[in-house]
């Protein structure tokens, strides 16, 4: 048997609890496919999207629900060894993936040499909506699990004041109609690393040229600085990943002095009748 009926059986059988039960879950709990949808899924080379594709596959080989299929990858400027790992992955997965370029990497390190990762993000997923929307699509599916979602609450709290989730589903602003979807919401990065080894795989981290200059320089990536946190907490609170990610669904706005909702701000004197005087120190 190939390394793709492999990969593929496991999901379902030896990582039926840690994967499988928590993909569907998520895609169950919060309505990700549908009957009519057309799902771009969208590969990055990385292990997340790699098992999100094959995720994908086998939810559609299985589910009452029907839905289409595209998987999509864009070159924003892959050394030719990256992407030529991203081929020979996807045919070993058996993914039949389209590739198409832009100058993303370029662009973005030229506008924000110093640091360009928000930029490419943003810059990357205008290119995939548009993508998916000229294949027929009305969704995007992205690789985002578990970690990413607390990581992300821990960011916004610690270096940009402010507390703000990563959701599950997000209507594009952008592009009308399109819809960004993230199936593996409930999954944890330590089981898509485990799924990966058990199989031999061997995929691409971030492939970028300023990735590839500091990646020795941990205090440059705040989400490796974030791991190592949540990594120390747990020495003394096992289960500190599951509270961050369970105190989204526990937030009590009227303990806050101020909450935005919808693009509006609301401070807590509203309800005494009274007005914002001015902003915090």
């Amino acid at each position: 048997m190939g390394t793709a009926f492999e990969a593929e059986r496991s999901i379902i059988t030896t990582y039926r609890k840690r994967i499988w039960g928590r993909f569907v879950r998520g895609v169950k709990e919060f309505s990700m496919a549908n009957d009519g949808d057309k799902i771009a899924v969208c590969i990055s080379g990385g292990k997340d999207s790699m098992l999100l594709a094959k995720c994908m596959q086998e939810l559609q080989r299985h589910s009452l629900t029907k839905f289409d299929l595209e998987f999509i990858c864009m070159d924003p400027g892959y050394a030719p060894a990256n992407r030529a790992k991203i081929e020979e992955n996807a045919q070993l997965l058996e993914i039949p993936v389209k590739i198409f370029t832009s100058d993303v990497f370029a662009v973005s390190e030229k506008l924000r040499a110093d640091k360009p990762c928000y930029l490419c993000a943003r810059m990357r997923r205008g290119f995939l909506y548009e993508r998916a929307a000229e294949l027929g699509c009305n969704k995007i599916a992205l690789g985002h699990h578990f970690d990413d979602v607390i990581e992300t609450l821990l960011m916004g709290i610690i270096y940009a004041a402010q507390i703000g989730g990563m959701l599950p589903r997000l209507k594009s602003t952008s592009h009308p109609g399109m819809e960004l979807i993230r199936p593996l919401y409930y999954v944890h990065e330590k089981d898509i690393i485990t799924w990966s080894n058990r199989h031999n795989l061997q995929f691409l981290d971030c492939a970028c040229r300023f990735s590839a200059r500091v990646k020795d320089d941990d205090s440059l990536s705040k989400r490796k600085e974030m791991k190592k946190l949540i990594e120390s907490l747990r020495e003394g609170y096992p289960n500190v990943d599951i509270n961050i990610f369970r105190s989204m669904y526990n937030v009590h706005a009227d303990t806050l002095i101020s909450h935005d909702f919808m693009g509006v701000e609301h401070y807590f004197t509203e309800r005494y009748g009274e007005k914002k005087d001015e902003d915090p120190v």
